[in-house]
């Protein structure tokens, strides 16, 4: 059989150039285009051949062998390749319309929710992983031991996918999650999230109730019992779905290690926090509903260290320890602050968070932190002024701060040469520093300022 021959429109992105990868390890004729491709996608396009030539968009690429053609969210919908594609009726897809092109023979596991996804997902492609099983999956973050973000194989018979409840691409205005029919769900939560795309809370809510719609009918639908808003849109028959309500397992935290309490055995974990907890239930009934016994998976999830920047460790001392988080929605915030704090019951918790996404510099929006930082003993903001003028938003000052997250004590930067010096200067004796950002925090060097802080103590 002859091989597709495939075409990226904006291959550079974090899941497109993973996706071309694993299309290209599948023996697929792979091509790529993007008007700007950064690191690590430039190494690892590279390294596979895959890297384009030059930078941009050029019409050339889109020719009548083509077989199909992906379009990734960075591309407008104006962009000229893709105006040739649809000129010549080549087929158009989303990526997340062409993983489920790839996957309608396998069982499909996908794992929604605002918060948590990635790291149900790495949970359970570990525990699979540790036990040898055949599988294909695609998930939002690098995970240590595995050289993609996206694997697609023939003969796997199941797939494991974080649905995102982004859009699809730009000529495709439905969440990605929507697409992938689930044979077996994950909900994790619902927290009002991607304000430039669902305004108010009733129409990002609206996104979840037509997902369970999209669950293959007599499907497993797994999902949090402790999310209230959650709860109330799963009420009622959906399709005959199989529905499993998980919460937070008997545990205990002993020495600073979380240890999970099974028929009178402790199982001790390297996470911690609830919120981790209950990504933890999710990922063992996803396990348990694919064939694995529970024993099995809490020998696997032992040795799980978390997924990519996801309550990331830094560096510690026996007097300071610092995390990295990818944490930057309000209800992220307060659960990785709260883990924190319950994890270090005897440090004090100097919390830094950068305000990035579109969501959290509008300022209808950030009325949602209020309260989200109270548990940390001293609160930090960082909004880069560069940031604010890329995405053309309002400079916020300080009493606006002040008023968003109702606390009178925060402190507040916008210049990252401050932050770092501000931040080398602080006594860390008996602390936990806690970096909270989807950004970079102006491009300063996190590893830098770990190694000035640890070298004093």
């Amino acid at each position: 059989m002859t091989k597709k021959r495939i075409h990226l429109i904006a291959i550079g992105g974090s899941v497109m150039h993973n996706l071309a990868i694993a299309l290209a390890k599948k023996g697929y004729q792979v091509t790529g285009s993007d008007d700007m491709i950064t690191e690590p996608s430039r190494s690892r396009l590279m390294q596979h051949h895959l890297l384009p030539t030059t930078e941009g968009w050029n019409v050339n690429n889109i020719h009548a062998d083509l077989d199909v053609v992906i379009l990734g969210m960075h591309a407008k919908a104006d962009n000229p390749e893709l105006l040739k594609a649809q000129k010549m009726g080549i087929p158009i897809y989303s990526y997340p319309a062409y993983i489920y092109e790839q996957s309608k023979d396998k069982l499909r596991v996908v794992i929604g929710g605002s918060h948590g996804k990635t790291t149900i997902t790495a949970m359970i492609i570990h525990v699979l992983n540790y036990h040898g099983k055949n599988f294909d999956y695609l998930v939002g973050a690098q995970l240590d031991g595995f050289d993609t973000m996206v694997k697609l194989t023939e003969d796997a018979p199941w797939i494991i996918i974080e649905g995102d409840e982004y859009l699809a691409s730009p000529i495709d205005q439905r969440p990605k999650f929507h697409l992938y029919k689930a044979d077996i769900a994950v909900l994790s939560g619902i927290a009002w999230d991607h304000i430039n795309v669902f305004p108010t809370f009733e129409t990002y809510k609206e996104q979840f109730v037509l997902f369970l719609e999209t669950i293959k009918p007599r499907g497993t639908l797994i999902y949090c019992n402790e999310d209230t808003e959650l709860k109330r849109i799963v009420d009622g028959d959906l399709n005959n779905l199989i529905k499993i309500p998980y919460q937070i397992p008997d545990h205990q935290i002993e020495s600073g290690i979380t240890k999970l309490i099974v028929n009178k055995r402790k199982i001790p974990l390297q996470i911690f926090g609830d919120h981790n907890l209950l990504n933890l239930t999710a990922a063992k009934f996803v396990c348990t509903a694919l064939g694995l016994q529970e024993e099995n998976f809490y020998e696997a999830i032992q040795s799980f260290k978390g997924a990519a920047k996801r309550l990331e460790l830094l560096g510690k001392n026996e007097h300071v320890v610092i995390f990295k988080d990818f944490a930057h929605s309000p209800s992220k915030v307060r659960a990785t602050i709260h883990a924190v704090k319950t994890q270090y019951i005897n440090k004090k918790l100097i919390s830094v968070l950068e305000l990035h996404t579109f969501s959290s510099l509008n300022e209808t929006f950030l009325t949602q932190y209020a309260g989200t930082m109270d548990e940390a003993d001293q609160v930090i903001i960082f909004c880069n002024e560069a940031t604010l003028s890329h995405k053309g938003a309002k400079k916020i000052d300080l009493l606006a701060m002040n008023k968003f997250f109702r606390n009178l004590e925060l402190e507040y930067f916008s210049s990252p040469d401050n932050l770092e010096k501000y931040l080398s200067s602080l006594n860390y004796e008996n602390k936990v520093l806690l970096l909270m950002s989807s950004g970079n925090f102006g491009n300063m060097n996190l590893l830098t300022l770990k190694d000035k802080i640890l070298s004093k103590y």
